[in-house]
């Protein structure tokens, strides 16, 4: 599947553009599915806005840094999002420009961003989304002074745990007092989902994500070669683009075709198609900080196996709202896959834990919320959610 032309920021209009719109907040990021999950986070937030901006709230508006060319054409996007911000400045409307930042160029074109609002005198917090220390790591000294310096520059730093805030105060030598950690929230339906085993009996599995070395994709692969199932009951999707022929080709040699499909590349409204249809999410990636769709599976009750890696343990509890598998161990990957997907009540079980640990911790209001807090303290103002989704403080 190709992926959907990236949306015009221009001429985009959100249904809070027919209301107040004196002040509003930029949500720097690439603008299309190209962005990954800074992309989806960026977009939550929008769409999750009041349809109608009270006086007293800012509107959320997308700033694209990247546009839908190749990497070295990005910056005729980004002179083009440099003009918006002096733009919004010089209209007396922006309030501040939230930064969603990777690394690598995604590094670099951020940073120019916060250099020209530093300049401008545009507040701007820094939304920190990859796990950045070995790049950083990797930089020659005068660069890792550069990335010192612009970070300096932020109000605040959003972190997505106490692993990236350690590395945000410790080495980039942010002060603590201006690191905050942000846990991500995703959609997921109002009530919990009433799960149960299809009908069939078949146990449905799914992987979400690029088809690479870095996901586990060859673990995954060879633990459906070597799990203890019956391979007529049960059905394994993954979904995501990446080197699918490569894939395609090491499962029919391994024997599991029959059972395993790739489904390509899927947009979000497929992922939640498939997830509403799935027993089971597997993701047992090598690098993650936490992924976005461990969180929509758990929003939809679905059970989890992963892999510990990033944010995952501080967030969850092995055995008790996911199932740990080591990162490259193809065998226990099997073992936990044969011992989950053969337990129809341990299935149900985990997808009901998890739904709970979502609706504590991972539902969009409550992300929406903590970001709303971070920016009214820095910008003075903040968005606006639906008043029936307002949560108490």
């Amino acid at each position: 599947m190709t992926q959907p032309t990236p949306i015009d920021t221009e001429t985009l209009v959100l249904p809070a553009q027919a209301a107040h719109t004196d002040r509003f907040i930029y949500i720097a990021v690439p603008w299309s599915p190209a962005g990954g999950g800074m992309y989806k986070v960026a977009d939550y937030l929008i769409q999750a806005q009041a349809p109608d901006t009270p006086e007293h709230a800012a509107q959320l508006r997308p700033l694209d840094t990247r546009g839908p060319g190749k990497a070295w054409t990005s910056f005729i996007s980004l002179g083009k999002a440099l003009w918006q911000i002096a733009r919004g400045k010089l209209s007396g409307g922006l309030a501040g420009v939230h930064v969603n930042m990777a690394e690598r160029l995604s590094m670099v074109r951020k940073g120019l961003i916060v250099t020209t609002c530093f300049v401008l005198r545009v507040p701007v917090v820094i939304h920190l989304h990859a796990q950045t220390k070995t790049f950083y790591r990797s930089l020659p000294l005068f660069a890792q002074d550069v990335v010192r310096w612009m970070f300096s520059l932020a109000s605040t730093v959003i972190v997505i745990g106490s692993g990236p805030r350690k590395f945000v105060v410790e080495e980039l030598g942010v002060n603590p007092k201006k690191v905050d950690i942000v846990i991500n929230g995703v959609p997921g339906p109002a009530q919990a989902p009433e799960r149960r085993i299809a009908a069939d009996g078949i146990r449905r599995a799914l992987f979400v994500g690029r088809l690479c070395e870095p996901k586990g994709v060859s673990d995954l692969l060879q633990a459906l070669a070597l799990a203890p199932l019956d391979r007529e009951k049960v059905e394994v999707t993954l979904a995501g683009n990446g080197d699918i022929a490569r894939y395609e080709t090491m499962a029919n040699a391994l024997g599991i075709s029959s059972f395993v499909k790739f489904a390509g590349w899927c947009d979000q409204e497929k992922v939640d198609e498939l997830l509403a249809k799935s027993d089971l999410l597997v993701l047992p990636s090598h690098d993650e900080v936490l992924p976005l769709v461990v969180l929509e599976a758990l929003g939809r009750g679905v059970a989890v196996v992963c892999t510990p890696v990033g944010e995952l343990p501080t967030v969850l509890t092995d055995g008790e709202n996911a199932c740990f598998v080591p990162v490259g161990d193809a065998g226990k990957l099997a073992e936990t896959l044969g011992t989950v997907l053969n337990d129809d009540e341990r299935l149900l079980r985990l997808g009901r834990a998890g739904r709970r640990l979502y609706e504590q911790q991972f539902s969009l209001q409550r992300f929406f919320t903590s970001v709303s807090r971070v920016h009214q303290r820095h910008f003075g103002i903040s968005g606006h959610l639906p008043q029936a989704q307002e949560l108490a403080e």
